[in-house]
């Protein structure tokens, strides 16, 4: 795991919305978490929240608290929980809310501590998708030193949102640890070659490849990957 940086954790992105990024995270947590070591999970900036007796809280966000070791509180994994189903700028500017790097980092910094540093951060949507008006997702990657793991969503047109994607994170300061392909529909005849083309033209190692399987539990795929 360390050849991978995995043990100061990292800031998982995806090649657009839907490519599967939390789904990938919950199972990237277990992988985690297999030396026995914890592992937490955070969801900086989340829109689409629903309101409960505890307050706003989004189904993203709850699926990274229940796949970490602690369990953290539900403030610290999501800091910003903005109601409106949106790109976040547009939710947090109806929500009457300013999201701030500091308030990031002071959550981060909280969860670091109870997972000895371990924290996978999810980020929104697509890599260029702005966490907030004049905040990218690139600021709080190299702001927490952490590398980018990528999930690819299997599906035509990948490859290109795939290396567009490469680029542009390697192209804003950060590294890429790796990328896990996801197969967020049911294979085509041509899914072993995507994958063979993926492999060649990403510069970070493939780190697995998860099956089409809607409703798995994520504890049970994460044998698929191997993080180094």
């Amino acid at each position: 795991m360390s050849g991978q940086g995995f043990d100061h954790g990292c800031f998982v992105t995806g090649t657009d919305t839907g490519a599967g990024k939390t789904f990938a995270s919950t199972v990237l947590l277990h992988a985690m978490r297999r030396d026995g070591r914890p592992a937490v999970g955070m969801k900086p900036v989340a829109s689409g929240c629903e309101r409960s007796h505890e307050g706003w809280r989004n189904e993203d966000a709850l699926a990274l608290q229940a796949a970490s070791e602690p369990r953290p509180d539900y403030q610290l994994v999501n800091p910003y929980a903005l109601p409106e189903p949106t790109a976040p700028q547009i939710a947090a500017a109806m929500a009457g809310v300013q999201v701030e790097l500091p308030t990031l980092l002071a959550a981060y910094t909280a969860l670091s501590a109870q997972a000895g540093g371990r924290v996978l951060v999810e980020g929104v949507g697509g890599w260029l998708a702005p966490l907030a008006d004049g905040l990218e997702q690139a600021d709080l990657a190299r702001a927490l030193k952490l590398p980018v793991v990528l999930v690819v969503g299997l599906r035509l047109g990948c490859l290109n949102h795939a290396r567009l994607t490469a680029r542009a994170v390697l192209a804003d300061g950060c590294r890429l640890a790796g990328w896990i392909g996801n197969q967020v529909e049911a294979p085509g005849p041509h899914a072993a070659a995507y994958l063979d083309l993926l492999r060649a033209a990403l510069p970070g190692p493939c780190l697995g490849v998860l099956p089409y399987a809607p409703g798995s539990a994520p504890a049970g795929l994460a044998a698929k990957l191997s993080l180094g």
